[in-house]
């Protein structure tokens, strides 16, 4: 790379060539309008800094990688992508001098490479600076910051409208006919006072509109990414950036974003109403970013250097000697047990909810999202809990969304429908309607937990298209768009009346529509039931948890046990013997220690940005003969219709199967947990076959599945 050969490099001497004095007095002007009327000198600091960094621009290899780094969109300016980190290599004295003055220091950068690449002195080159460093936390964001360069990282909130904003424009003297031009800083709009005419003094003037320099403007919010030094009952801090030029248009609500700009104050937002409340506030200011470049993060896993700042990782290339790798090596086929008894282990049991989590989070791999030709297959699951109060679902919500690399936690109750998908809000000081994301497109790319899901009929409906189609789609306020909400779902349901009724199917016990219903691909139902032995242990559990008795809160002490019910549910697997399976030995697993909840997250950032497993001829041929068993059985009375849904959903469980293993291939095994899985998830968990409901059905028809498993004939 050019900056290794120029490493540490100091300018010998200045320019004095009258030619490139020329060049660069015709092009200041374009840089620095203010300054247009003022004659140069070489004594002047900033024409030093554009001769210095001409000379450390125009070496060979320097150059040659600049003109290959010019993004020309035929326009009058010119966008000129620079790394911070190799130009503080080329320039040792770059960095002092952001600090000072980073937006003159910005633009003789621009002018320096102006005059090495040669460009028109209509051109401008606008310098975008990334990869500055340490992002700093908006809570952080403060007054000591002001006129800064700084780099903060959040989530799309709101973008406006596009609009032509007046750089300078000349104004004509009604009086004496003089033009005056004026220069609009910071978009501030200030005709002249008086005219400059001796004699004159004309306060009377006619904006010549044909003269005025016009540039795209336009404004976004990005909001603080979660992390775990967020308290709760603490609201979101949030920060405007405008993006000016080639920065607008570069991203939609929902995205992740690195804003590397100055921050700047502003006193005549709050100005706003007029009367009294015009003149109380003047003393306010509001504080903003003027973007310098904007950077789109397609992972949000944490990185090791980035999690003092953000508690977000940005992610690094597949490399061998990654945490998640070293952890697959170690532990091998285990992982995936350790990997589920590590999630949430403050809640006692639950080893099929955890199990279907766990897929959750790593998800599927979505199909033919590029392909215009073909309906796209989305590949996050869905998953749902119903059950009655205090068994910890709220619990297990809120574990869920902490260890995502991007988790969305909201309550039903408190939740409306443009607050779940997307709200359309107008701009206070443009006037225009802009779109707001909701929890479904924040969750973009990760899940999204919504507890008390009973409690939102009405929101149900606006769930329907974000669920299978993976986006939502708006029309208000004459603004009609489509937003990208690729997110699994996580919910959490108490039953009608308080408590499950063993009577009705999962539909009556939620009376939740069958659209939605089908959508999900797990449902688990948890009972409440008394248990002598499962009782004592959960106490054992809750009392440790209390006393900070770290010896009996072992995950280890949770004894592998094997339900009374053992059979294969008529389908050729396992029924509660999974959950067994899944649990932790009291004798071989006695050392065994929960993976951190950071640890946990950057596992699953990395399998999901570099593991995409093939579903293979094997694995195929299991789930294909096990989903037309379903199919046999869809005739039953009060049976909800076996569909296409549940094969897809099967494939979804054994590619999620397959990354928690790093496997690039869905093979055998995972085709069989994923479809025992399944069936287990339809018999309650924790409940005999004769309590318990299948999906969809009446407890007799899960006691006709029990003895055809157990006796090979039906009850009659």
């Amino acid at each position: 790379m050019y900056a290794d050969t120029m490493k540490g490099h100091q300018p010998k001497g200045r320019t004095r060539d009258y030619g490139t004095f020329k060049k660069l007095a015709a092009a200041w002007p374009r840089y620095f309008p203010e300054e247009a009327d003022v004659g140069l000198s070489e004594s002047d600091h900033k024409v030093r800094l554009v001769t210095d960094l001409a000379e450390i621009f125009s070496t060979p290899e320097v150059a040659e990688v600049l003109r290959s780094s010019v993004e020309d969109d035929d326009s009058d300016t010119v966008c000129l992508p620079m790394d911070f980190q190799q130009l503080q290599e080329l320039c040792v004295f770059i960095k002092d001098k952001l600090n000072e003055s980073p937006k003159e220091v910005l633009l003789c950068m621009g002018l320096a490479a102006h005059l090495v690449l040669c460009l028109s002195k209509t051109n401008k080159i606008n310098i975008r600076l990334y990869n500055t460093g340490e992002a700093i936390a908006l809570k952080n964001l403060k007054a000591a910051f002001i006129k800064k360069l700084v780099t903060v990282r959040g989530t799309v909130l709101k973008v406006s409208t596009v609009k032509p904003i007046v750089l300078q424009m000349k104004f004509r003297c009604m009086k004496c006919g003089k033009e005056i031009p004026r220069v609009f800083s910071d978009g501030k709009f200030s005709p002249p006072v008086s005219c400059t005419i001796q004699g004159c003094k004309s306060r009377s003037f006619i904006p010549d509109r044909s003269s005025a320099q016009l540039m795209d403007f336009q404004k976004l919010r990005i909001q603080e990414l979660a992390s775990a030094d967020n308290h709760e009952g603490r609201v979101p801090r949030t920060v405007e950036c405008e993006l000016t030029e080639d920065l607008v248009d570069c991203c939609i609500p929902g995205e992740i974003v690195t804003v590397t700009g100055i921050v700047k104050v502003l006193n005549n937002y709050m100005d706003v109403g007029g009367g009294k409340s015009r003149t109380s506030n003047q003393g306010l200011y509001y504080l903003y970013l003027e973007a310098v470049s904007v950077r789109k993060s397609k992972s949000h896993a944490v990185s090791d250097k980035e999690n003092q700042t953000t508690g977000i990782y940005h992610f690094q290339p597949c490399v061998k000697d990654d945490f998640a790798v070293k952890y697959k090596e170690k532990y091998g086929t285990d992982v995936f047990r350790r990997i589920l008894q590590s999630f949430c282990p403050s809640i006692y049991g639950h080893e099929l909810v955890k199990a279907g989590i766990t897929l959750a989070l790593f998800g599927g791999v979505q199909k033919n999202s590029m392909d215009q030709n073909k309906v796209p297959v989305r590949g996050d699951i869905h998953v749902i809990i119903v059950g009655d109060p205090g068994l910890g679902k709220s619990q297990l919500l809120q574990a869920a969304a902490a260890v995502s690399p991007r988790g969305i936690y909201v309550c039903g109750n408190t939740t409306t429908r443009a607050g779940l998908t997307v709200a359309v809000v107008k701009d206070s000081m443009t006037n225009d309607y802009a779109f707001e994301a909701g929890a479904m497109v924040l969750a973009d790319r990760g899940i999204c937990c919504i507890d008390e899901f009973d409690k939102m009929f009405a929101e149900h409906q606006a769930l329907l298209e974000a669920m299978e189609q993976q986006c939502v789609s708006v029309a208000k306020a004459g603004l009609v768009a489509s937003l990208s909400a690729r997110t699994s779902v996580l919910a959490a349901a108490n039953p009608i009346g308080g408590h499950y009724d063993r009577a009705k199917t999962v539909n009556e016990n939620l009376k939740m529509s069958a659209a939605l219903f089908s959508r999900f691909d797990l449902v688990f139902i948890l009972l409440d039931q008394p248990d002598e032995s499962l009782d004592k242990r959960v106490s054992d559990h809750i009392i440790a948890l209390h006393t900070n008795d770290l010896d009996n809160f072992r995950p280890n002490k949770r004894i592998r046990t094997v339900s009374q019910f053992d059979g294969d549910l008529g389908l050729g697997v396992s029924g509660n013997s999974v959950a067994s399976r899944l649990r932790l030995h009291p004798e071989k697993d006695k050392g065994f220690t929960p993976l951190a909840a950071q640890l946990l997250r950057k596992y699953i950032s990395y399998s999901r940005e570099h593991v995409f497993p093939r579903m293979s001829k094997a694995a195929a041929a299991i789930l294909k003969d096990f989903y037309l068993k379903l199919r046999n059985r869809s005739t039953s009375a009060d049976g909800t219709p076996i569909t296409a849904r549940q094969l897809e959903s099967l494939v979804r469980l054994a590619e999620a199967r397959a990354r928690v293993d790093l496997r690039d291939e869905v093979t055998e095994e995972d085709a069989q947990k994923s479809k025992c899985l399944l069936t287990s998830c339809n018999v309650s968990c924790g409940a005999s076959p004769s309590q318990g409901a299948a999906k969809g059905q009446r407890p007799h028809q899960a006691m006709v599945v029990a003895d055809q498993a157990q006796t090979g004939r039906s009850r009659t």
